[in-house]
């Protein structure tokens, strides 16, 4: 299978103004459908209905972009997941799969990636169902949730260039360790490039190292013109993970090479490598689920494809998220997604009170404010994807 692009090549930067673009318009489209995905978790959802609808919007909303450019690549950089409670993250269910149905009071965290061309905006982001300014979370729900958010806030701040990602890790402890919470264990915050949205770096921000990311993981500065998904869990738990009792529906095409056997393995990896190029997909996005499934198999057992196991809170406590995409620029930074969360549905009898934390979240940050235009745009869109998405399950 040829590459999209030769990774000899010097690769372009947000320095370039065609780049930045794509990545501005990658992060707008990811907001825009994490908005419209957060009115459909309601009382009675179904999750796979709700994944469905998001995964439609991305690809609905990035078809109306560059549309000239027939070579350009376009869509999902990472499916719609909605995890539950204690669920972590991959959760994202087949057709086949037994329905979830979302209850009120229920811990939801979305989670999904659009790209243009191989640069990605990835978000996430947390609600609790039916929670109100009237009726705020309170409790231990609320102090995860809080945490996650200031966790969140406090690493935009730092990702600047000179700063390193031992001082977010340092300010983030003091974080957890102040609203009585944990950030999950070995979970990374990764630089991105085109077409990798994760792990291909050394440039790594661990928030809770394991023992041995203590040993592996390299101190590092921010620099200018690079790209960070920056990925917040916090939990009540006592930050530990273990894999779900879920199917794993989450892949994304591994650098490998291996000469597939079955014709269905090979049929399948062919169309993984022109719909989803190297980011991450669901085997939901396949017409006939029991033969990408046949396919599926050689091609993980050859390591041909990475699979996304979903992962749940070891100890059974609900989970908060946070995610963004982040560009560090001369002036600071530019985040391009994110910032939705809303202080007045949650109530923590936690505080901050370490004063370098307070005046490091006193600091502004960049964020941007969606005109009546933009809303109009959203309530459209989502509601063309809602009656496709109906459509087809």
């Amino acid at each position: 299978m040829a590459d999209l692009y030769d990774s000899d090549d010097e690769e372009l930067t947000i320095e370039n103004d065609a780049v930045l673009t794509k990545y501005k318009t990658a992060g707008e489209i990811s907001n825009l459908v994490l908005k419209a995905v957060i009115n459909e978790v309601v009382p009675g959802a179904n999750v796979i209905d709700i994944c469905s609808f998001g995964d439609k919007m991305i690809l609905d909303e990035t078809a109306k972009h560059y549309k000239k450019d027939k070579q350009l690549k376009k869509g999902i950089a990472f499916p719609t997941c909605i995890c539950v409670n204690e669920i972590v993250c991959h959760f994202s269910p087949l057709r086949s799969d037994a329905n979830v149905v979302i209850k009120e009071g229920d811990l939801v965290k979305i989670e999904l990636g659009v790209h243009i061309d191989g640069y990605a905006g990835v978000v996430g982001h947390t609600i609790v169902v039916g929670s109100s300014a009237e009726n705020p979370v309170t409790g231990p729900i609320a102090d995860a949730v809080v945490a996650a958010h200031n966790c969140a806030e406090a690493a935009l701040r730092l990702i600047k260039a000179g700063n390193t990602n031992q001082q977010i890790t340092d300010t983030i402890q003091k974080i957890t360790d102040a609203f009585n919470t944990k950030t999950l264990e070995g979970m990374l915050s990764y630089e991105i490039k085109r077409y990798q949205t994760e792990g291909a770096t050394d440039k790594q921000i661990v928030l809770n190292p394991s023992e041995a990311q203590k040993k592996e993981i390299k101190s590092m500065e921010f620099a200018v013109h690079e790209v960070y998904a920056m990925d917040v869990f916090v939990t009540t738990g006592g930050g530990k993970m273990k894999e779900a009792d879920a199917s794993t529906t989450v892949h994304k095409r591994s650098d490998e090479t291996y000469l597939l056997k079955m014709k269905a393995s090979r049929a399948f990896f062919s169309e993984v490598c022109n719909r989803f190029t190297m980011m991450p997909f669901t085997l939901r996005a396949f017409e006939d689920e029991k033969k990408a499934k046949m396919g599926l198999k050689e091609c993980v057992t050859h390591e041909l494809l990475h699979p996304y196991p979903v992962q749940q809170d070891a100890d059974g406590k609900e989970v908060a998220q946070f995610k963004y995409t982040v560009l560090v620029v001369p002036n600071g930074n530019i985040r391009i997604n994110g910032g939705l969360f809303d202080p007045s549905l949650f109530k923590s009898e936690h505080k901050i009170e370490d004063k370098e934390v307070l005046a490091l979240l006193a600091q502004s940050a960049n964020r941007k404010a969606g005109g009546k235009k933009k809303k109009k745009k959203a309530k459209s869109a989502a509601e063309e994807a809602k009656s496709e998405a109906a459509a087809t399950n």
